[in-house]
């Protein structure tokens, strides 16, 4: 079996390079008013091995019935008192805050409403998603359900099974100007005055103008950007421009935290972040302090070196977390393994930092 060996290497004196990408805008912050919006519908689930509602259910019988005559077998709510292969559920759709076009596909959830005891080997029949009753349709699911837990039979789950029919807009108006939130996990006076500062700079050096800062820290969350007079036709641009505008040096301020996001694979690390000397197994992969790289080398196939940064205490014996980072990109490790690795070097003690992950920490 292969196995990666990334040794966290106790040499003072070495400089790391800072390979890992800097943290932008966009990565820590959002627009004030945008936010993630949820459609959703009642839907049918057929296929159910016995496990469905009741079929004395008007609720689940009614639509049922309805169903198959649509489908060309008319069949009355009579015939279907004894059947329980079908359940009436919720499905619920949820659209990230970046908005969704015609034709994009999101994951959906299947909830059961009724008395079925399980949705496993069910099929969710074409269902109509939107904001709220009487509303129009901007989505259709259909698909082939899977369960996310075999211990919640009645929640189950399709991977891209809504399609959308209608654009979602979530993006609010930034023609004038607008207002950036910073997350939580990054918030802070220091920090948000720091991004500010950095939004002006990043401008007036790219535009080579003069004039009032652009942006200003309203509270520890809130930065509110003005869109200069000569940016207003495409205002587009300069809000993009804006976005990527690098916060590294600001997240510098705030305390040693991890902050991870295992949808995205975002791994954002303020202060800094040192790791203790330790040795875990993950897989195919061995973190450790204990192996000689040149036993290394020769013993794997796939090899990556982490030094501790230029230290005044000669006594030191942790090595940076960017650095740790660098290595697992090297070593092509998947985000996901990343923070579960992450999660682990924290269980035992190692991990000199908050760890935040998906919000929780």
């Amino acid at each position: 079996m292969r196995r990666w060996i990334v040794h966290i290497l106790i040499c003072v004196g070495l400089c790391a390079t800072t390979a890992h990408a800097g943290k932008t805008l966009r990565d820590v912050t959002r627009v004030r008013g945008q936010g993630a919006s949820v459609i959703q519908g009642l839907g049918l689930v057929i296929g159910l091995d016995g496990t469905g509602d009741d079929g004395t259910e008007l609720a689940m019988a009614r639509p049922l019935a309805q169903t198959l005559t649509n489908l060309g077998n008319p069949v009355s709510i009579d015939d279907l008192a004894s059947a329980k292969s079908a359940a009436l559920v919720l499905v619920t759709c949820e659209i990230p805050r970046g908005g969704g076009k015609v034709d994009d596909q999101f994951d959906i959830t299947i909830s059961v409403i009724n008395s079925a005891e399980s949705l496993e080997g069910g099929t969710l029949l074409m269902t109509p998603l939107a904001p709220r009753p009487g509303s129009p349709v901007y989505g259709f699911a259909q698909g082939r359900l899977s369960l996310p837990d075999r211990e919640f039979k009645t929640v189950a789950s399709i991977s891209r099974g809504a399609q959308l029919v209608r654009d979602v807009n979530t993006m609010p108006s930034i023609a004038g100007s607008f207002e950036l939130i910073i997350e939580s996990p990054f918030s802070g006076w220091g920090a948000a005055s720091s991004m500010a500062a950095e939004i002006d700079q990043n401008y007036r050096l790219s535009s080579d103008r003069l004039g009032d800062p652009i942006a200003h820290a309203i509270d520890h969350r809130t930065i509110r950007v003005t869109v200069p007079t000569s940016e207003r036709r495409d205002p587009g641009a300069f809000f993009g421009h804006v976005m990527e505008t690098d916060v590294s040096g600001a997240l510098r301020k705030l305390p040693a935290q991890v902050i991870c996001d295992s949808r995205s694979g975002i791994i954002v690390m303020t202060g800094s972040v040192e790791v203790s000397p330790t040795v875990i197994t993950h897989k195919d992969l061995v973190i450790t302090t204990l192996v000689d790289p040149a036993a290394a080398e020769a013993g794997t196939s796939e090899f990556a070196a982490v030094k501790t940064a230029e230290e005044t205490d000669a006594d030191t014996t942790t090595a940076k977390l960017e650095d740790l980072i660098n290595a697992f990109d090297q070593l092509d490790v998947p985000p996901v393994e990343q923070i579960r690795i992450l999660q682990l070097i924290h269980q035992a003690g190692n991990l000199h930092a908050r760890l935040i992950v998906d919000g929780i920490g």
